[in-house]
């Protein structure tokens, strides 16, 4: 009877050391793998060169796509949740974009595009900023009584790549009033002011320049300069 006991009182010590054993066991587990750290994802290096070429050859598109009332490649460009900015102030749309090229309605004047800067943000967003002149007097802007004939626009526009293609996601226009030149020449530093040359004896009447050597006035934009005279 005592045996008996014995043993009964063994497989229970038995059976609970193996519970306490195994219940001890499984929580560790399961925080091992709680607290696992997922090994950091590694972001593509862009490749600025091509994204550049490719953004930049986009923003000179522009200018076709009015001339030859491409809403196609509107459609395809534009992103249907894209923010629009006019230069009124206006919030526009894809689909007030794409009506109005339909119709012709921006493709009277001529436009150019120039002065793209790219600016990537990484493999797949850019920021480019653009100056379009367009040259033509159609473009009009109302402010207060006065209307201004606008013919120079700064645009900053926000691409993203999504699914592999470009699209645009945001675009703002201002119109530039008084637009400068797109280069200014470096300034002259003015000559220090030094003592009067000391008189030379006079030249003879050989040694003078004949008028005709003398250089030409600059002409007048838009109108032909004259060549000199041959001597």
């Amino acid at each position: 009877m005592r045996k008996h006991f014995g043993v009964t009182l063994l497989s229970i010590l038995i059976g609970a050391v193996t519970a306490f054993y195994f219940g001890c066991a499984s929580p560790q587990n399961s925080n091992s793998n709680t607290n696992a750290v997922a090994a950091p994802s590694v972001e593509p290096t862009p490749d600025k060169a091509a994204i550049e070429a490719e953004l930049t050859r986009i923003e000179n598109d522009w200018p076709r796509i009015l001339k030859e009332r491409d809403a196609a490649a509107v459609r395809k460009l534009e992103a249907d949740d894209i923010v629009l900015v006019y230069p009124d102030g206006a919030i526009g749309s894809k689909e007030e974009d794409v009506k109005d090229i339909e119709s012709g309605a921006l493709s009277a004047d001529p436009q150019e595009v120039s002065d793209v800067t790219v600016n990537v943000v990484d493999n797949d967003s850019a920021i480019v900023r653009s100056r379009t002149t367009v040259k033509g007097d159609n473009y009009k802007i109302t402010d207060g009584k006065c209307q201004v004939i606008v013919h120079e626009f700064r645009s900053v526009d926000t691409f993203a790549r999504r699914n592999g293609q470009w699209q645009l996601v945001a675009s703002a226009t201002v119109p530039v009033r008084n637009p400068g030149p797109t280069a200014s020449p470096p300034a002259t530093p003015k000559p220090s002011a030094s003592p009067k040359p000391s008189p030379s004896p006079k030249s003879s009447p050989a040694a003078k320049a004949s008028p005709a050597a003398a250089r030409p006035t600059p002409a007048k934009l838009g109108t032909p300069q004259r060549k000199p005279t041959p001597q």
